[in-house]
């Protein structure tokens, strides 16, 4: 059996048609319901991050910070640079270059002036602004880990993508099947239905996900609330 991480966006869409009376796909072919994978795609990264579900985070490789170095920026031709994958980084780890252990860090909002032009040799503070990690000056070389919340899915180009995300198949599946009925057939009463079934689905995801946890960060708050709100306004 294929693992579920090599999950293909086909079987996904196909499950989806087949949920809208329609397996032949003679009205939901690929190009038809691939947009709306790549919506429910897009909630459920948005979900697991929210919900700080393991599958969405990180641990970068070390990252080498030359004294006088004081950013880590989107860029994958410059040293040094985020993550490719980097959404949010949560938690920073330093040390002076190849002297463990890794100390963490201090987030702020803004660095603190008084510090500027003090020496020192670890940079203590950092902060996220710009999308970019700034830091104060360090007069010595140290190396830093940055703990983060990732991007889950590659962009969808066909059918043939890869999605690479276990436990999440049913999700996609009832989610596209909800979004077509929903705004291509404009039957609420069907997409109920497929929305109700996708709930479900994602509940037990993300139940695994965080069943291994010690403590839950954020309250989960799946979809089904916001959209049961706004819903009325399509009758």
């Amino acid at each position: 059996m294929a693992n579920t991480a090599d999950l293909v966006a086909s079987t996904v869409l196909d499950k989806a048609a087949s949920l809208m009376n329609d397996t032949a796909e003679v009205t939901y072919g690929y190009s038809v319901t691939l947009p709306y994978l790549q919506i429910a795609m897009q909630e459920l990264q948005e979900e697991f991050q929210l919900n700080s579900i393991p599958s969405s985070e990180n641990t970068s490789a070390i990252v080498a910070m030359l004294a006088g170095q004081t950013e880590i920026i989107f860029d994958g031709g410059s040293n040094p640079s985020l993550p490719d994958d980097l959404i949010e980084p949560k938690q920073l780890w330093e040390r002076n270059t190849g002297i463990d252990p890794f100390i963490p860090m201090t987030k702020r909002d803004f660095l603190p002036h008084y510090l500027e032009g003090a020496p020192t040799t670890t940079f203590t503070y950092w902060v996220w602004q710009d999308q970019k990690i700034k830091f104060l000056v360090s007069t010595a070389d140290n190396d830093v880990k940055i703990d983060y919340v990732k991007t889950l899915f590659p962009d969808l180009v066909d059918e043939n993508s890869l999605i690479g995300i276990i436990n999440a198949r049913t999700f996609l599946e009832f989610r596209t099947a909800g979004l077509c009925a929903e705004f291509i057939e404009r039957n609420i009463t069907s997409a109920d239905a497929l929305n109700g079934q996708g709930v479900l689905a994602l509940q037990r995801a993300m139940g695994i996900g965080v069943k291994g946890k010690q403590a839950i960060q954020t309250r989960r708050r799946p979809f089904r609330s916001s959209y049961k709100r706004a819903r009325g306004s399509y009758r």
